[in-house]
């Protein structure tokens, strides 16, 4: 956290107030503006003079020739750094929030897909919700399930929470002893490894197996990669909120919208954003990152608040992508209790 001991109890005072008016109006502050708004005892006169002073040490600037000011970056920075404490969610989102969770199927992705809506529509930004990194999770069970004559489903449960489904195709007969008799084999090999000592060294585990003793056995050698593997970045991420963050002021100007549309349509650049070791995230921490201290040049006119949620020794990201005029203390809170309920939720599949 920076130091801020070089600003003045008055100082810091009038430039919370201009970043929380700016917040509430996405409008250029006024010194008049602040007079009358808040009671702070000061004249029109004395804060123009402060906010001279606070615009000189780089904290707000004229964003036109309007005598109003805006925070720049470093603004924003100290007014989330001074933050004592997030704003109290409100009773109904919280309802809310516990509401969809408790309806919702154990699946894992569902569960991923109903953090993301929530995010997004409480907090009225672009909400992302990265799938864990499972290469690391250990392997709980495997079950297979007949599809039809040409399918298989493979369910895998990963550190007895985390749910994966993976479809395969099967160009032979095949009966309910042999599903069992392979199910039964993978669960006595492989249970309690974790999956990327599954790919590396399946083929050796099974090298005493013929096909002749366990039908499937070629076809789960074959796809060990596909089954065993984390989860495409294509399916590694889910955004929702696209259409709530454009009806913002920020995003009038056809520039801001194009921008933003191409950040979400691109989930690699997503992906990379959540993952980035320059994000690195303090165990139980909200992190916060404004503007120009983004590493990605696509989010210089953006803040990123994300925040992890663990399973066991599992852990993916979650957060909000949205315009640098946020409802911190708000945003900060949603996302600090959607990652704890979701975390919950995930660990409550255990057993399933």
């Amino acid at each position: 956290m920076e130091n801020y001991s070089n600003l003045s109890e008055r100082e810091k005072e009038i430039l919370r107030c201009i970043i929380q008016q700016f917040i509430l109006t996405a409008a250029p502050v006024g010194s008049r503006n602040i007079s009358k708004r808040y009671d702070i005892g000061l004249s029109p006169a004395s804060i123009r003079n402060i906010m001279a002073d606070l615009e000189e040490q780089g904290f707000i600037n004229h964003p036109h020739t309007s005598a109003g000011r805006v925070p720049t970056d470093k603004g924003y920075r100290f007014y989330v750094d001074t933050l004592t404490e997030f704003k109290r969610i409100e009773e109904h989102e919280k309802n809310k929030i516990n509401k969809e969770f408790s309806l919702a199927e154990k699946e894992t992705d569902e569960l991923l897909t109903i953090a993301s809506k929530l995010l997004s529509s409480i907090t009225n930004n672009v909400a992302c919700v990265l799938y864990p990194n499972l290469d690391s999770g250990v392997l709980d069970r495997i079950q297979i399930v007949q599809l039809s004559s040409e399918k298989l489903l493979v369910v895998i449960t990963i550190n007895a929470s985390l749910i994966r489904t993976i479809t395969l195709e099967i160009k032979m007969d095949v009966k309910e002893r042999h599903i069992h008799g392979i199910q039964n084999l993978l669960n006595e090999r492989l249970g309690g490894l974790k999956l990327n000592e599954i790919r590396s060294s399946f083929k050796d585990r099974f090298r005493d197996i013929s096909a002749d003793e366990v039908p499937l056995i070629t076809l789960f050698v074959d796809s060990a990669d596909k089954i065993f593997t984390d989860v495409k970045v294509n399916d590694k991420v889910h955004i929702a909120g696209t259409g709530s963050i454009l009806k913002q002021p920020e995003f009038e100007s056809p520039y801001r919208f194009q921008s933003i549309i191409e950040l979400i349509e691109n989930k690699d650049i997503v992906v990379h954003i959540f993952e980035n070791k320059h994000y690195n995230i303090t165990k139980g921490e909200v992190l916060v990152s404004i503007g120009s201290e983004n590493e990605d040049l696509k989010l210089e006119e953006y803040s990123l608040v994300k925040k992890e949620y663990t399973v066991e020794d599992i852990h993916g990201t979650l957060g909000i992508i949205g315009p640098k005029r946020m409802e911190y203390q708000k945003v900060m809170a949603i996302v600090d209790y959607v990652s704890t309920i979701l975390s919950s939720y995930l660990k409550r599949n255990k057993g399933i």
